[in-house]
């Protein structure tokens, strides 16, 4: 009882922080404008000057950021139970990579600025077909498909900065800031086609949440329960990739969200439990919008992709859990 509690008053401050950012996000800026006047605007009543600004730049960059976040969330909570690593995340699972692949090559074809997006999500997929290829002879074992993805993120990794370097300046410039995560510039078109997909991607991974739980068991106690290990973390893995993959396709590669979040969520409620998933969303959610504040309004450098104060944010943060991980108590219980 006493966790349910803490789960529905973390729920609770969440969803209340998030209506609060999102408040801020649509009154502030070069036009300040008072809360009521711009939720009003939202839904197009008031002036005309006041609902051009809020439902055409603003609402639709807050809410790329809260749909992305919360894809990054449940898909770092996902991987992280998957495979019982603390340090598992899109990243290091060569999502991230691929989804800079797939749109810098769109940019380098000339294509539409509507299309990166697509092709984005298209490289998240294709190295998720390329990590389970490349892990599938080992029997998906967990060790191997970390040891993979590495190697699959690493070697997309280079082929993005290759193309970077070999684009003409203003290509060049345009594929490094997406390549950094950035909801700048998000269109109604573009938020809604990646949320729609979000909400299906997001409730498989709840329908798979019991097939989880009993990987949490061991693979062999999994097994030894009926359940076929290698295709559940399969399925689970593509469910993950797709959530990154879309988040991937809205705002970029953007870092730390994905690892950051689970660790969050265990902190305050505990050990993990189907509740888990939704909190991470929500949780992610709130920390993307956040960030994308502070980009906005509280750093003197404009036009900074918000990916650079997540990923400023993730390198002590990783450093802190790398030391965790090798600390003398850590190895006592291995």
């Amino acid at each position: 009882m006493r966790v349910r509690r803490r789960v529905l008053a973390f729920a609770a401050s969440a969803l209340v922080t998030l209506f609060v950012l999102l408040t801020v996000s649509l009154t502030t800026g070069e036009m300040r404008m008072p809360a009521a006047t711009a939720l009003r605007a939202l839904v197009g009543l008031g002036d005309a000057g006041d609902v051009l600004v809020v439902q055409q730049f603003r609402a639709p960059r807050a809410v790329a950021a809260i749909v992305a976040g919360a894809g990054l969330g449940a898909a770092g909570c996902v991987l992280q139970r998957l495979f019982r690593n603390p340090l598992a995340s899109p990243d290091v699972m060569g999502v991230t990579g691929g989804a800079s692949l797939g749109a810098v090559a769109l940019i380098a074809a000339g294509a539409s600025q509507t299309l990166i997006p697509v092709g984005a999500l298209g490289g998240g997929l294709l190295s998720a077909l390329l990590l389970g290829v490349f892990a599938w002879r080992s029997g998906v074992a967990v060790t191997r498909l970390v040891l993979t993805g590495l190697a699959v993120q690493a070697g997309l990794a280079a082929a993005v900065n290759l193309m970077i370097v070999r684009f003409p300046a203003e290509l060049a410039g345009s594929a490094l800031q997406w390549t950094t995560g950035s909801v700048y510039g998000r269109t109604w078109t573009e938020v809604w086609g990646a949320a729609g997909a979000m909400v299906l991607a997001l409730a498989a991974a709840l329908l798979l949440h019991r097939r989880l739980a009993v990987l949490d068991l061991g693979d062999e106690s999994a097994g030894a329960l009926g359940l076929g290990t290698s295709a559940a973390r399969l399925q689970l893995l593509f469910v993950a990739v797709a959530l990154a993959s879309l988040a991937a396709a809205l705002a970029g590669p953007v870092t730390f969200v994905a690892l950051a979040v689970p660790h969050i969520v265990r902190f305050v409620t505990g050990p993990p439990t189907a509740a888990s998933l939704g909190l991470a969303g929500l949780t992610g959610a709130v920390l993307l919008l956040a960030s994308d504040l502070v980009v906005q309004h509280l750093l003197p450098v404009e036009g900074l992709p918000v990916g650079a104060v997540t990923a400023t944010l993730g390198a002590p943060w990783l450093l802190v859990l790398m030391l965790r991980q090798s600390s003398p108590v850590q190895k006592s219980h291995a």
